[in-house]
């Protein structure tokens, strides 16, 4: 049967979903009929019957905190690649990031290295990334969240409201932001933090905000209700990030129709001439009072009624333009019959 015409089964190396937004939905709900998705295990990975193997975050596969299971993991692996060689399992890779946010062993790079060897096709989430191996390069957008946010209830926009949300750790910078938003009064303003931190983040953060009326905080993971509820009560959001290539939260607060911060990037340089002026306001080095003091001002000048341009980003095309991937990726590895 002919690669254009024939239902392809892809294996992701993602859990399924589980009721919260994550990008696994974008895998799943804007995946064209003709596209079975499937969600990993090792045991399926090794043994199952599946067309292509999607690839996202690698680097989380082969980790582990003891060593005795990063190294059945390692080994696991290389099985995998293997298997895909001999068995002509074309390789999609989805490149999330330059680098790992949290750096790995020489041993897992070597590994992630030989995926990348391994990897027939590269999707990129924005026209800057470059892929690390030789390979079929397309871009395709991280979907928008308009449509899965729809049927949550919004709350009223309230001047001077700066909401961060998303998980909390070092690299995000909260604490600077925190120590920025506090350096000096405010009036009528008010700074929420919303999301989880590891309990040593927990605790620095409760000290610094522990007596002030002006800050507050929801240190836990939420889930859709209250996520929309609490980015659409905010003028502004922030996203203090060390740095910044791919960001689903930026997606999430422009979906809701919140500006956002961010540090500077050819990424977010690149999503703010798509989504129009205004809408992605960029800082650079560290933040400081004259980044949140500027953006803060630029938030309060947006219209309510004005949206970001979040045109192509929906996720039926999404899905459409991965499975054009799938297809060029099997005709490559296949030579186009199955």
């Amino acid at each position: 049967m002919s690669v254009e015409n024939a239902p392809i089964t892809v294996l992701h190396s993602l859990a399924p979903p589980d009721g919260t937004t994550r990008y696994v939905d974008q895998m799943t709900e804007g995946a064209p009929a003709d596209v079975e998705v499937r969600y990993f295990s090792w045991r399926f990975a090794l043994t199952g019957r599946y067309d292509v193997l999607h690839l996202h975050w690698p680097e989380f596969l082969v980790r582990a905190r003891r060593r005795r299971t990063r190294l059945a993991k390692r080994l696991a692996m290389r099985a995998l690649l293997w298997r895909a060689r001999r068995a002509r399992i074309p390789i999609v890779r989805t490149t999330h990031n330059i680098t790992p946010h949290e750096s790995g062993t020489a041993a897992e790079a070597r590994l992630v290295r030989a995926v990348d060897r391994s990897t027939t096709a590269f999707i990129h989430l924005n026209g800057t990334t470059a892929a690390p191996a030789p390979g079929l390069e397309t871009v395709i957008a991280h979907g928008h969240y308009r449509d899965r946010f729809a049927a949550h209830p919004r709350a009223e926009r309230v001047p001077g409201r700066i909401v961060y949300f998303g998980i909390i750790r070092p690299r995000k910078n909260v604490e600077r932001l925190i120590d920025v938003f506090l350096a000096r009064e405010r009036p009528g303003c008010h700074l929420r933090i919303v999301g989880s931190p590891t309990p040593e983040l927990a605790e620095r953060i409760t000290a610094r905000i522990t007596g002030r009326p002006d800050v507050s905080a929801r240190l836990a993971f939420v889930d859709d209700d209250e996520l929309v509820a609490e980015v659409t009560a905010a003028s502004l959001v922030v996203l203090p990030y060390a740095e910044m290539h791919n960001s689903g939260a930026a997606l999430v607060a422009l979906s809701l129709d919140r500006p956002v911060l961010v540090p500077r990037s050819p990424a977010n340089d690149e999503l703010g001439r798509e989504v129009g002026s205004g809408w992605v306001l960029p800082f650079d080095g560290s933040l400081d009072d004259a980044d949140l003091s500027a953006a803060m001002a630029a938030a309060e000048g947006i219209d309510p009624d004005d949206r970001p341009e979040l045109g192509g980003r929906d996720w039926d095309e999404v899905g459409r333009r991965h499975r054009d991937v799938y297809r060029a990726a099997l005709d490559r590895v296949r030579g186009g019959s199955r």
